[in-house]
This record gives structure tokens, C-alpha cells and sequence, in this order.
């Protein structure tokens, strides 16, 4: 695949994670939603459901996760690819370690607790990382979010 089409196909994927932070904002939650990638299909969508299920561990990385883990029947993601709308936390970058997921994109970025400030080494030596997939929009949904919210 080439940069312009792997770009593509990530804009894509993220356009569906986007579709999931909208549906956590419409549920009352923050707006941040992800989905798992397998072979170039989607396997797994989730959205933060903390507020939800009153569980700070329901992140939408953690319920995308699990689910990609149900779908597969194991918990090693090693062909998969997570989208996520906002950089990952440090849990989330944990398990996303153990899960060992191959590749990691997300849009905008997390300067307070964002995974590359606070568990930089969190990541399977072997997770890629792509940044900046359309950070824009992500960062827009986020900041309208808690800007209603003051």
C-alpha cells in the first residue's frame, strides 16, 4: 500500500471512530470513540461509556479492545490496527500493549494525559504509531464538548 492510500484508508478508519465519539456526545459522555481494524475490516466500534456504566475504566479504547478480543476468540490483536479519536491515556496504552496491537492511529493529541507524556514505553515495542489523522475535527468535537460544559 502506498502513503497515499494507507493515508486514505486512515482517514477512512477514523471517519468511523469519529462516528462513535458523536454517538459517546449524544449519550452524555466524552467525546471520544474508537474502532479495531483487522485485514482492512472493521471487527470492533466503541465510544467512552464511563458516565454509562460508572466505570473510569470504560474508555472507548478498553470496549474496543475487548470487543475486537470477543470477535477474534483471543486476546492477542497482533493484525490489528486501533483508531481512536483522542490519544490514548496511559491505562489505555497499557492495554493496548498487552494486546499487542500492531498498529496505533489517532487524531488529535492529549497534552495533560496523553500516553507520550505520562507511559511513553507503554506500547508493544512493535506498535507503529500514526498521529495527526484528522486532528482537526477530533480536536473540535473535544474542546465544543467541555467548552459547553463551562
Amino acid at each position: 500500500m502506498t502513503a497515499e492510500e494507507q493515508l486514505k484508508a486512515d482517514e477512512q478508519f477514523m471517519r468511523r471512530a469519529l462516528d462513535e465519539a458523536r454517538a459517546a456526545l449524544a449519550a452524555g459522555e466524552i467525546p471520544i470513540g474508537a474502532v479495531v481494524v483487522c485485514r482492512g475490516r472493521v471487527i470492533s466500534r466503541a465510544h467512552n461509556l464511563t458516565e454509562t456504566l460508572c466505570d473510569v475504566t470504560a474508555h472507548a479504547e478498553m470496549q474496543a479492545i475487548t470487543a475486537a478480543a470477543n470477535a477474534l476468540g483471543g486476546k492477542y490483536l497482533t493484525d490489528c490496527t486501533l483508531y481512536v479519536t483522542v490519544e490514548p491515556c496511559a491505562m489505555c496504552a497499557g492495554a493496548i500493549g498487552w494486546a499487542q496491537l500492531s498498529r496505533v492511529v489517532y487524531g488529535a493529541p492529549d497534552e495533560k494525559r496523553g500516553y507520550t507524556l505520562l507511559a511513553p514505553r507503554a506500547l508493544h515495542p512493535k506498535c507503529m504509531v500514526t498521529s495527526g489523522v484528522l486532528a482537526g475535527e477530533c480536536s473540535r468535537l473535544m474542546k465544543g464538548f467541555f467548552a459547553a460544559r463551562r
